[in-house]
């Protein structure tokens, strides 16, 4: 509304300019009138549109044009009318009082003068309600477009969250499968670390990020399954520092990393090895690490050759840092002297930048 204001307030100073320059009317009286009658007129066609939306509003609460504050050409075409009449006779007779000019015996409101000046009031009117319909539509197609892009995110976010926790479930319960036959009384002690991680995993799947002590958290609840299956053969470790632990990340973004170790690192290795996983803070980014020192990354065999399921956790968590963070993250698989290292980069919240600035990075 006060831009609108400011338009009709400048285009009543070009008027008053106008007449002061084309017909020699005094500048300071042509300013009077031209804003007592411009500012008159937009006062009853905004407060008209206002009521309008409103009316339009409660009939559907869903009516796109009328939240962004456009009512439609019908109404405006009527309170351009109505408003231009009433706007103008009104302020004609407060530009006389402030000016203390009589009514209709001054420069442009003569009356051999009182239609031109009429019909100047209702264009420029109409031009300015274009100029607000134009960036109404603007403001408009920019929301949808914005709206659209964030529904799309939205939704390939959660089907790719949706994908993660059955690919998870079925490689843990293909384990146990193997466990039952090999030894009982440990596949019954692995069915109850399950239990335990299907229950957490539940309660932190229903947001979409968690503190980065929660994510850990699920992850020593996976690798305790794993442990009952691998026993000696698997050495977890864990290092978040204090600072960290509070900090949002998505939900269950580590995990397939985590698993990715566990199964093309540690267990085709007959010594099995040592998982860390890490929490550094670099700069203005955080960075998550999973190390392995299992067998490494070896010759890259072509797709074809690969098992069903192979590189879905990667691509999983590639996407879900895209979809999350676009160009600001990135996940980077390499080996290590003693094995392979997958890291995760992604952008700090600039809260905690600020507080933490002038440290030292690690």
């Amino acid at each position: 509304m006060a831009r609108r204001a400011l338009w009709t307030v400048g285009a009543c100073v070009l008027i008053a300019v106008f007449l002061h320059t084309l017909l020699g009317d005094a500048l300071g009286v042509s300013l009077v009138y031209s804003l007592s009658i411009g500012l008159s007129c937009w006062a009853l066609i905004d407060v008209g549109r206002g009521l309008a939306v409103r009316w339009r509003l409660a009939r559907d609460p869903g009516d796109v044009p009328a939240t962004q504050g456009w009512p439609g050409w019908g109404w405006m075409s009527a309170l351009i009318g109505i408003g231009t009449v009433l706007g103008f006779r009104g302020g004609s007779r407060l530009g006389a009082w402030l000016s203390g000019q009589p009514m209709l015996h001054h420069g442009p409101l003569q009356h051999d003068g009182f239609a031109p000046m009429m019909l100047v009031t209702l264009t420029v009117g109409l031009l300015l309600t274009i100029v607000q319909s134009l960036q109404s539509r603007r403001l408009l197609a920019e929301a949808e477009a914005e709206a659209v892009r964030r529904l799309a995110a939205e939704t390939r976010l959660k089907l790719l969250e949706s994908q993660l926790e059955p690919h998870m479930l079925f490689n843990t319960l293909a384990n146990l499968r193997v466990l039952i036959d090999l030894d009982p009384p440990r596949a019954g002690v692995m069915l109850d670390h399950l239990i335990d991680f299907l229950r957490a995993t539940l309660q932190g799947s229903r947001v979409a990020e968690h503190a980065l002590t929660d994510e850990f958290a699920r992850l020593r609840d996976y690798l305790a399954l794993m442990q009952v299956r691998m026993g000696e053969r698997l050495e977890s470790r864990f290092e978040l520092p204090p600072e960290l632990a509070a900090l949002p990340v998505p939900a269950l973004l580590l995990q397939p990393l985590v698993e990715n170790a566990i199964r093309h690192g540690l267990e085709p290795s007959v010594d099995g090895g040592r998982l860390t996983v890490r929490a550094e803070h670099c700069g203005e980014r955080l960075r998550l690490t999973v190390h392995d020192t299992g067998v490494g990354l070896g010759p890259t065999p072509p797709a074809s050759a690969l098992p069903p399921g192979t590189g879905f956790g990667l691509d999983q968590v590639r996407e879900r840092l895209r979809t999350l963070h676009g160009d600001q993250a990135q996940l980077t698989l390499q080996a290590a002297p003693d094995g392979t290292l997958a890291c995760v980069e992604l952008p700090l919240p600039a809260a905690f930048s600020t507080s933490n600035e002038g440290e030292p990075a690690r």
